[in-house]
């Protein structure tokens, strides 16, 4: 891994979005969510200075808000319900594929019937319908992912569990006097979580697009906390006039997406 250039690329890309979403934010001397003079400062072209000397490296919104700060801050946003929505959904889709391939009969039925009947509703169309149902905001957002996004991590470990049975491991801790519980998650789970842990990263990538979907149609974040969803749907009737608007959010969105992607993809090859 440490010599795959598609590893070190995505690695390095991922570090220096969080790193730059911790301090840009804490270190800057503006706040993102404070409106100021917004005739003097609304809608400056990157690289331009307000009339107080400021530097604004990718310009100001409408409410003369700096463009770069606010987007680090939703990086904040975005990535925290990436990484914790993809690392739930994977928790609880391992939890039950273990048990339903290790326990089998009406446990393994239950289940993947669950299973099977959420992955035939398509998952943008729950991930709405939850949304219109309760209120907009990041616990929302990260409980719908959460419930939307186990089904098919819970498929993968339920097979590797169910090849792993008769392993020749599993018989020897078994007849050595280790209980059922102690012989799945001690010997049989370890062995059956590589898939998991590729679905896991593929899958950050895939919920922060989903969050920027939700926020940017207005069932997700809520303003003024800046989201990259919302951030976007804020300029994107500005487009013409003011493009960086809605163009920086959405190039960050992007190379975040592509990095996490490429990093589960490389590691799907690799392990």
């Amino acid at each position: 891994m440490k010599r795959d250039p598609w590893v070190i690329g995505s690695v390095a890309t991922l570090v220096v979005v969080i790193g730059a979403a911790l301090l840009v934010p804490a270190l800057s001397s503006q706040d993102p969510l404070s409106i100021g003079e917004v005739l003097h400062t609304r809608l400056l072209p990157p690289l331009s200075r307000d009339p107080g000397g400021t530097l604004h490296l990718l310009g100001t919104d409408r409410f003369g808000r700096d463009l770069f700060v606010r987007m680090m801050l939703a990086a904040r946003v975005s990535l925290a319900v990436g990484i914790a929505g993809s690392v739930l959904a994977a928790t609880v889709g391992t939890t039950l594929g273990a048990l339903a391939g290790w326990h089998g009969g009406v446990v393994d039925r239950l289940v993947m019937a669950l299973s099977d009947t959420l992955l035939a509703v398509p998952r943008l169309v729950l991930l709405l319908v939850c949304a219109a149902l309760w209120r907009p905001g990041l616990g929302t957002v990260v409980v719908v992912l959460v419930a939307t996004g186990w089904m098919g991590v819970a498929r993968l470990v339920r097979g590797e569990i169910q090849g792993l049975r008769s392993r020749p491991f599993v018989e020897a801790a078994t007849a050595l006097g280790a209980t059922s519980r102690r012989v799945l998650w001690r010997h049989a789970l370890p062995n059956a979580i590589a898939p998991a842990l590729v679905a896991t990263t593929l899958g950050v990538g895939n919920a922060i697009l989903l969050e920027s979907g939700l926020s940017f149609l207005g069932m997700g974040i809520q303003p003024p906390q800046p989201s990259w969803g919302n951030m976007i749907a804020g300029g994107r009737d500005l487009i013409v006039a003011a493009p960086w608007v809605a163009i920086a959010p959405g190039l960050a969105l992007v190379v975040t997406v592509v990095a996490c992607t490429l990093l589960g993809d490389r590691l799907g090859e690799l392990l």
